[in-house]
């Protein structure tokens, strides 16, 4: 990538293996809002320093580092110093890392890394093989390294994600029905004291329940359920504003301010990098028989 300022960024998905999503950047004053990921985030640190939020603490990962984040945990992500970062990242989706769990013959209950930042030169290798074979198209290759790479991971640093811890208070099944809500008026969302009033419990009370079990308070979850919605409506080809009146975004740059601190690429980059390449039609020649 580029020297100096410069900021490149590019999200596509694999065309090896359904469910895995990649991410190639170098970013400079870029900074990710605070969000979550429906998959695993594994990335590797090419250069510079990234450092971001996640569980409560400030972390840090520098080159050569493995970042292994688990699903919808709340995170941020910026520079550490005025040079930026440079790195590339995996999304599996659940189902991708379950199912090479299951390869493995896992046992306890769905995969989690407990350890958010590791140095391991092996691990961070493979994945970036991995990256690198999945951005040069080739599918064989990258699907294996892949594979490969969080086979190896699962292996050294995952342990069984912790049980929900159970409540006797009512805030759980009042924050499920909120989100249900919120899922299901995306354009059109009750105001805070409907929520409230829908849940039984008062504004106040939800909001701090609300925040306890997502990470986020409902206006923000809102609005990464948009971007969610926003990536599926793009991936289905519709232009991005029709996208944004569609999710509920006030227009289409409002939609891409939203959209690229979660995702780290515009709506229109982003929907570009995701429609199917056609497939190079190669020729042959031919040697014309000799006449006798």
């Amino acid at each position: 990538m580029a020297a100096g300022s410069t900021e490149v960024a590019r999200y596509w998905r694999h065309s090896g293996v359904p469910g895995v999503d990649l991410l190639r950047a170098r970013f400079v004053t870029h900074r990710y809002g605070r969000h979550a990921h429906e998959a695993y985030t594994l990335g590797v640190i090419e250069s510079g320093v990234e450092e971001f939020e996640y569980c409560g603490r400030l972390l840090r990962a520098g080159p050569g580092a493995v970042a292994l984040l688990n699903p919808e945990v709340v995170h941020t992500g910026q520079a550490a110093g005025p040079d930026g970062w440079s790195y590339r990242v995996l999304y599996p989706a659940v189902e991708v890392v379950a199912g090479i769990a299951a390869d493995l013959g896992w046992r306890g209950g769905p995969p989690a890394f407990p350890e958010t930042v590791v140095t391991d030169a092996r691990s961070a290798q493979l994945l970036r093989a991995a990256h690198v074979a999945a951005e040069r198209g080739d599918r064989l290759a990258s699907s294996s390294l892949l594979r490969t790479a969080i086979a190896g991971l699962l292996t050294a640093h995952a342990a069984a994600a912790p049980a929900a811890s159970s409540r006797r208070s009512r805030a759980p099944a009042a924050v499920a029905q909120t989100r249900e809500l919120l899922t299901a008026r995306l354009a059109d969302p009750p105001s805070l004291d409907e929520l409230a009033a829908a849940a039984g419990l008062s504004p106040f009370a939800l909001l701090r329940a609300f925040r306890a079990e997502t990470g986020l308070p409902p206006h923000a979850y809102l609005n990464q359920l948009r971007v969610r919605q926003a990536r599926c409506l793009l991936d289905g080809g519709l232009a991005p504003a029709e996208v944004a009146a569609h999710t509920g975004f006030a227009d289409q740059a409002h939609l891409t301010r939203h959209f690229k601190r979660v995702v780290g690429v515009p709506p229109g980059a982003y929907q570009r990098e995701r429609r199917p390449r056609p497939a190079r039609a190669r020729t042959y020649k031919t040697s014309r028989p000799r006449r006798s």
